[in-house]
């Protein structure tokens, strides 16, 4: 597990490459379990052969060395281990050995540099007469890297296991990378119950392997019990340290002080860690030294490093904490957290202030002032940052308190409401909270008053209706500017920016550009990145692509200036959507994927990310996965995603489940999403469920319905600039048209529906949207190409003198074929955009329709080709949606076929591949 040094293999080697090689001696140094026996073990394997003997010496042990005059009878190989553990007698056979080396002999000699006793002088401190023609060398051991031990936590944790970043990182900083220590650690994190789920936390809890602690403590206590303390405070200070720091909170006196520092470091107890920094070499160790002292000495040690520690500049605050706290000093306990946390909060650490404050608001028995102070602080980082779940169970258990001042109690519950709504999706209960909040603020504090009214302005939540929000947006302007703060007036600003843009009010962008974008307060520049976002955002639901980029960067990096990362994570989720709709699919799922995995522990964060996602696998026909990330892979209730991106979803899944041939069920889902925009009463927002809600509605038989929602995505929009809604509001006006020509046996309609499909293509190319550009071209070549079919019935009907008189009347047939032509043309056209964009299902459902109207290739003998052992193409297609999949059922409604024809071109697919299942056979094609 420990890698040879190759440069100690190449160098021994050349002792043996010739018989009139010189002998070759190699000195390697390495602290305690850096692997020095390890590497003899490997190194031996150069004296594998007849010609080569290989002679263990293990130094100090009773046997452990061959006699003298056996050494150089032939060639050979010496390894020489732990020179360190030899005594002087030893030391002087050695020296006599190594001076009889031979050529064509090598020896290899470790040691612990820290143990020697003489430093730098491995063979002791008589001079050795070394052969001329001998090669002397040195080498050093060195620590493991993060790379090298994160494939170690790989190999000895299994594959069920993985180990974080943050816990990799961990392991080395708590080992100093020394190989013996994280194999040892990684033991007792493998052995340990409940089971490892490799976190940093659960490496910091792992405690200290045995063998290290009996070094350390066998090396602290062989010291003077005059020079321990010395070792005490480098324990409890737990880092490197200076000299003076050491001997302030050792407790010894200048001159005693410095001689138990000498001893520390002769004794290698302690090492020195860098320039005049010391410490210990393996950082894990000072916890098992600091559980052996004393609990009265080890109280007073901590007083005095909280004493030091204060005196750093910059001062380590939460360090200083846990040292008054250690020392049982509460109220300097307290102070410290709150300096940490705000020395952290304004340096834009958030969660590192979160997570502090957490920790201490659940202790037990934390004084109602302290607590009044320090949830504030709480709520403020973890609106600003990014949240975990237990602030909130904090803060809704602080907000009950009784004892808190009404101000401090209505702050918090308007942080409380704000966390609830924008970082957890838990809109109902946000939205209660803050009604709650602005009316005991209203009286109190109207700074907060209004933050509260205009959270209440912010649209994106279901349930209140944009009239509910307009009328909060009155009373949120009036509250900030009575409060005739700057920051408040720009975070009303915000809200009206996303509202105004929400419904593409024409005075939107003039609102955009009054955002205070180069203010110096950083409490405005948050706000104004919000609004910058909040416009970005709107921008891609409205179809504005080309002026998202501008708005995103700007807000981003403003975001960024002033400390805001969960509006830099909001604008992440943005951009995903805008490169969803514009075709931007090359690595997309990756990066939807990693977006998730960067915000695990705030999932909603990240519902653009999971919803994009889903788009991509209805896409691409992987159904199970579409689901699957539809529905937020369970993460929260879908039904509380923000309006716009819950449409999106509803439309996404009612596509799927037509396309399951579940006609009913998508109506229902369908009626079911519909309300909740209705009631919503932001129309744009209608734009990616209407088509689709329209088709099911059509498709169920309720036309009655379908043109209702229709008419009043029309009337909702009215005159308003919102491009992507008018090209579904054609769109959906086309679905209605075919489904009716269909259902009333009107295929002299189709053609009209076809115009209306190739209105909302028009619309959707100049957004760019090239997939509902892509999408709509194929509905109308497949309504002309329905009309063709029956009018080729009429024709071959009117030729017939039995036939009907009133068929004779149809269309040119010249026409008819040049119109026919062109549809083809488009579908050849959609199904080639399909696979460029990766759209697998599309380009293979297109195809197929082709297929029906293509007529079989000049040249081609009658009959089925023959394709042996090689998939036909239609077996590669079915068995491409198979493995997705894809019911035969599902595959048969894309294809065209029958389900039993499905079911034979998979068993063929099968047979050819030799897959052992329909899952299998994605790796088999």
């Amino acid at each position: 597990m420990i890698a040879t040094c190759g440069s100690a293999r190449r160098s021994l080697a050349r002792a043996f490459a010739a018989p009139d090689a010189g002998p070759v001696l190699l000195f390697v140094e390495g602290a305690a379990g850096l692997g020095k026996t390890h590497l003899l073990r490997e190194l031996a394997d150069l004296a594998e052969t007849p010609d080569v003997a290989g002679l263990w010496w293990r130094c100090g042990a009773e046997g452990g060395r061959p006699e003298e005059d056996e050494v150089w009878r032939e060639p050979a190989l010496l390894l020489v281990d732990d020179v360190h553990r030899a005594d002087e007698d030893e030391l002087r056979r050695l020296r006599r050995v190594l001076e009889g080396m031979e050529p064509g002999s090598a020896a290899a000699v470790t040691y612990r540099p820290e143990e020697l006793p003489v430093p730098g002088m491995p063979l002791g401190s008589s001079a050795m007469a070394y052969p001329f023609r001998l090669t002397v060398l040195r080498d050093r051991l060195a620590p493991w890297d993060e790379e090298r031990v994160r494939r170690v936590a790989e190999e000895m944790l299994g594959e069920g296991e993985s180990c974080t970043a943050e816990a990799v990182s961990a392991l080395c900083e708590r080992t100093g990378g020394v190989p013996r220590a994280v194999v040892d650690l990684l033991a007792m994190l493998r052995e340990q119950r409940p089971a490892f789920t490799g976190t940093a936390a659960e490496v910091a809890a792992a405690g200290v392997p045995a063998r290290l602690a009996e070094l350390v403590l066998s090396r602290t206590y062989a010291m003077s019990s005059a020079h321990r303390p010395l070792v005490w405070a480098a324990a409890v200070l737990d880092g490197p340290a200076a000299r003076d720091e050491l001997l302030g909170v050792s407790g010894l006196g200048a001159a005693p002080g410095s001689d138990a520092l000498l001893r520390a470091l002769e004794s290698a107890a302690l090492a020195e860690l860098g320039e005049g920094r010391y410490g210990f070499a393996v950082p894990l160790a000072a916890g098992a030294v600091r559980d052996t002292v004393p609990g009265p000495v080890r109280q007073d040690l901590h007083r005095r490093a909280a004493n030091v520690l204060s005196r750093r500049q910059p001062v380590p605050w939460a360090a200083v904490g846990a040292h008054h706290r250690a020392a049982g000093e509460y109220r300097g306990w307290l102070r410290a957290v709150e300096k940490a946390a705000e020395s952290a909060a304004a340096s834009g650490r958030h969660q590192e202030a979160i997570t502090l404050l957490e920790r201490t608001l659940a202790t037990p028995g934390i004084p109602p002032q302290a607590r009044a102070r320090l949830a504030p602080l709480l709520a403020r980082n973890a609106v600003t940052g990014l949240r975990s779940d237990q602030t909130v169970e904090v803060l809704a258990q602080i907000v009950q308190d009784a004892d808190l001042p009404p101000a401090v109690r209505g702050e918090l519950r308007l942080d409380l409401g704000l966390m609830l709504s924008n970082q957890m999706g838990r809109f109902a209960e946000g939205w209660r909270v803050l009604e709650v909040a602005a009316a005991e603020l209203r009286e109190v504090r109207s700074v907060l008053a209004a933050r509260a009214m205009a959270a209440l302005v912010t649209p994106y939540w279901p349930g209140a209706s944009l009239d509910v929000h307009r009328g909060w947006l009155i009373k949120a302007t009036a509250a900030a500017d009575d409060s005739g703060d700057d920051a408040m007036r720009t975070a009303v600003l915000a809200n009206h920016v996303g509202l105004a843009m929400s419904w593409a009010d024409p005075e939107a962008w003039d609102l955009v550009e009054r955002l205070p974008v180069q203010s110096t307060d950083p409490a405005c520049a948050r706000q104004a990145a919000r609004g910058l976002c909040n416009a970005a955002d709107s921008a891609v639901w409205l179809g504005f692509y080309r002026r998202v980029d501008g708005l995103l960067t700007e807000g981003r990096e403003l975001a960024t200036r002033s400390g805001a990362p969960y509006t830099e994570h909001s604008a992440s989720g943005t951009r995903l959507l805008q490169e969803w709709w514009t075709g931007q699919w090359l690595g997309l799922a990756k990066r939807c994927e990693d977006f998730v995995a960067d915000t695990a522990d705030m999932p909603f964060l990240a519902s653009d990310a999971y919803v994009v996602r889903g788009l991509l696998a209805v896409a691409q026909g992987d159904w199970v996965e579409a689901r699957a990330w539809l529905s937020q892979r369970g993460t929260f209730g879908t039904e509380n995603l923000p309006v716009p991106l819950g449409a999106t979803a509803a439309g996404a899944v009612i596509r799927l489940t037509l396309a399951r041939q579940e006609v009913a069920g998508a109506a229902e889902q369908a009626r079911a999403a519909w309300t909740v925009v209705a009631e919503k009463g932001v129309w744009p927002w209608a734009a990616e469920l209407a088509p689709w809600a329209v088709e099911a509605l059509a498709r169920a038989g309720d036309t009655d319905t379908a043109h209702t929602m229709v008419r009043d995505f029309a009337q909702g929009l009215g005159d308003a600039d919102a491009p992507a809604a008018r090209a579904a509001l054609a769109w959906s006006r086309a679905v209605l048209a075919e489904n009716e020509a269909l259902a009333e046996g009107r295929p002299d309609r189709l053609p009209a529906a076809a115009e209306t499909y190739r209105k909302a293509a028009a619309a959707y190319a100049k957004l760019p949207r090239p997939y509902s550009e892509a999408l709509t071209t194929e509905c109308a070549a497949r309504c002309v190409l329905a009309a063709d079919a029956v009018g080729g019935e009429a024709r071959a009907h009117s030729a017939d003198p039995a036939g009907p008189k009133a068929l004779a009347a149809s269309a040119s047939p010249a026409h008819d074929h040049a119109t026919a032509a062109s549809a083809i043309a488009e579908l050849e056209s959609c199904a080639q955009h399909f696979t460029d964009l990766g759209a697998v299902w599309d380009a293979t459902r297109a195809r197929a329709l082709l297929r029906t109207r293509q007529p079989a290739r000049k040249g081609r003998p009658p009959g089925r080709p023959s394709h042996s052992d090689q998939l036909s193409p239609r077996e590669a297609e079915v068995a491409q949606l198979a493995s997705s999949g894809l019911t035969n059922r599902e595959i048969a409604a894309t294809l065209h076929l029958s389900p039993r024809t499905v079911e034979q071109h998979i068993a063929g697919a099968m047979r050819k591949t030799g897959a052992l299942s329909r899952r299998d056979l994605a790796h088999r094609l």
